[in-house]
């Protein structure tokens, strides 16, 4: 059994955690297969949205203690634990660095690495019986791992997260809701509807506006002052003004008709 499923519908490619005995924890195997998935997504152009999602009863409980890179960082030697804590913090830098939009579609327990994923999502959707915790300190370990004490205070502020982060309590998704670290919370029957409300609108954009919001949102997160988000809005605006997307939205616009942004239409505009 595929411990990886993909499934690609059109400009949309599903991406299934498919371990459901162990809640989708993060084995060796899994654990590469997020690396190489993610890290190849910035080649693959004609993918315009990834939807995250997990099999069984959860999301993702986060790394699987019985697993040899488990052992490896509980009794290796300081150079293999560095390696494979470098190994899954770059599975968090390549979510983060695709142009690719993410949605993490959740449910069950989002635990650890499993609630690192979601954060480093782009938006976050979950059902009401969705759990989510930075288990770390639980078992000894700081509370900040894989990008966690970086994500987190930037999408729920720093006090909630500190709260979090400090303790490892579990954060329920009516709470999260509330402090705005999901983008809709949804009954388990509406979850698949909600996702395709999410890809519908994100694919009536332009292919390369969509990918240059991203890499804005990314960016700017950590803008040193206006004047510098600024300039690269005022960057991204122009190059996007001179695509032939944008031309025939201009004249869709004009003439009452409706607006249909292709791949194509990112190609510089014809004159006059």
């Amino acid at each position: 059994m595929a411990a990886l499923l993909i499934e690609k519908k059109g400009e949309v490619e599903y991406l299934t955690l498919n371990r459901p005995g162990s809640l989708n924890a993060l084995d060796d195997d899994l654990t590469i297969r997020l690396l190489s998935y993610f890290e190849g997504l910035p080649s693959r152009p004609e993918i315009r949205i990834v939807v995250l999602r997990g099999s069984g009863r959860g999301f993702c409980s986060g790394l699987d203690l019985t697993s040899a890179q488990a052992d490896g960082f509980i009794d290796g030697a300081l150079p293999e634990k560095f390696a494979i804590q470098h190994r899954l913090g770059k599975i968090t830098l390549a979510m983060r660095k695709c142009p690719q939009p993410i949605i993490a579609a959740m449910h069950g327990v989002a635990s650890g690495g499993g609630f690192c994923l979601a954060m480093a999502s782009d938006i976050r959707l979950a059902t009401p019986n969705t759990r989510m915790n930075a288990a770390f300190i639980r078992i000894g370990l700081g509370g900040g791992d894989i990008g966690a004490s970086y994500l987190l205070p930037r999408l729920i502020g720093a006090g909630p997260a500190n709260a979090l982060l400090l303790t490892g309590r579990m954060l329920g998704a009516e709470r999260a809701w509330q402090l705005g670290l999901l983008a809709e919370l949804t009954e388990p029957e509406d979850l698949d509807a909600a996702i395709d409300s999410y890809i519908d609108d994100m694919l009536a954009t332009g292919p390369l506006a969509l990918r240059m919001t991203k890499e804005i949102l990314n960016v700017n997160i950590d803008a040193p002052g206006l004047e510098a988000a600024l300039a690269l809005e005022d960057r991204n605006q122009v190059i996007l003004s001179h695509t032939q997307n944008f031309s025939n939205a201009v004249d869709a616009f004009k003439n009452k008709q409706p607006v249909r942004f292709t791949q194509e239409g990112d190609q510089p505009r014809t004159p006059g």
